[in-house]
């Protein structure tokens, strides 16, 4: 890059080819449901370790019979476009073939499919648990990526808009036998920029059924996370109805006094901090810890005590007197 454009880079680049919003946007709706991966323009990036052509072939081997090498392929995508919980512009050129493969492809793989798609739509989150950070989703848009000197919320606009395109087939996947994949849907969800009303509705009727603790909270933090992007103001009314019924059952409660954190920034009342610091939410953290949200707060398995220490305690910052778990044993 040279000095006479620094100024009004990555602006200059905004509608042209090396602009992954634009790429993405202009591969063909048959295309993508044909799985013509050639009509993508995959050399024109790279993934984490080489180049983006290699993407295809891996999407392939997913989208085949052969059980062990879709494992495998499934694999390397993670680790080519998704490193370190960052993002990378090719990988958005894959979410509307992730989209595809997760809905017609190996049902054992669906979950972590979806999972991939909501992952490369998103901003660096591991170990953010803070009130600020569990449902944040946008990147500073100065933030660049270091191999494709890309800015990173172009990627992640870019994936997101794929997400909105073809919400046709996440919204089956709602209903799937397998809750882990009722809760990567919602978390794929999520990611959607528009159509919020049609969203939230669906969201809400599915919660209504949902018997899974693990589904049911991803639930909650997906209607959460769309109610923040879109600034819905009856959300905060909704999530502290459901954190404050003593009839529900306790993982909705966790789940929407989460959300409730996030979409205030009120203090956090006597009640709920009551509710988050009970000794027997403990038992909580390894129950919950698969809901797409925590995951990456604590990959020890502690990601649902992270986010209350984080978002009961200013600043994060935690001392032996003012820990909620302090005088709890462990175990």
């Amino acid at each position: 890059m040279d000095d006479g454009h620094r100024d009004d880079w990555p602006q200059r680049w905004a509608g042209t080819d090396c602009d992954i919003r634009t790429a993405v946007g202009a591969i063909p709706r048959a295309a993508r449901d044909g799985f013509r991966y050639d009509e993508a323009p995959w050399k024109r990036f790279r993934h984490f370790y080489g180049p983006g052509e290699e993407i295809p072939g891996l999407l392939a081997t997913l989208a085949s019979g052969n059980a062990e090498a879709a494992d495998q392929a499934l694999c390397r995508l993670w680790t080519n476009l998704h490193h370190q919980g960052g993002t990378i512009a090719v990988g958005a050129l894959a979410v509307p073939f992730l989209l595809r493969i997760a809905a017609t492809g190996r049902p054992e793989l669906r979950a972590e499919t979806l999972r991939l798609v909501a992952e490369i739509g998103r901003c660096q989150h591991i170990g953010d648990g803070s009130r600020e950070g569990l449902l944040r989703v946008a990147e500073d848009p100065a933030v660049v990526e270091g191999s494709t000197v890309c800015p990173v919320d172009w990627t992640i606009q870019a994936a997101r808009q794929a997400v909105t395109d073809d919400l046709h087939l996440l919204f089956p996947l709602l209903c799937d036998p397998d809750p882990e994949v009722r809760a990567t849907t919602a978390y794929a969800l999520a990611a959607a920029t528009g159509e919020q009303p049609h969203l939230t509705t669906a969201l809400h009727a599915t919660l209504a059924t949902e018997d899974d603790a693990v589904a049911r909270v991803s639930l909650i933090l997906a209607i959460a996370q769309l109610a923040r992007e879109h600034h819905d103001s009856h959300a905060p009314g909704w999530a502290r109805e459901l954190w404050s019924d003593p009839g529900r059952p306790t993982e909705t409660r966790i789940g929407a006094g989460l959300a409730w954190l996030c979409l205030v920034t009120d203090p956090a009342p006597d009640e709920l901090r009551t509710l988050l610091t009970d000794p027997a939410i403990r038992r909580y953290d390894q129950l919950l810890h698969p809901v797409p949200w925590l995951t990456w707060i604590d990959t020890t398995g502690f990601g649902l005590r992270s986010c209350i220490d984080d978002m009961l305690t200013a600043h994060g910052a935690r001392t032996a007197s003012e820990d909620p778990w302090a005088a709890t044993p462990s175990g």
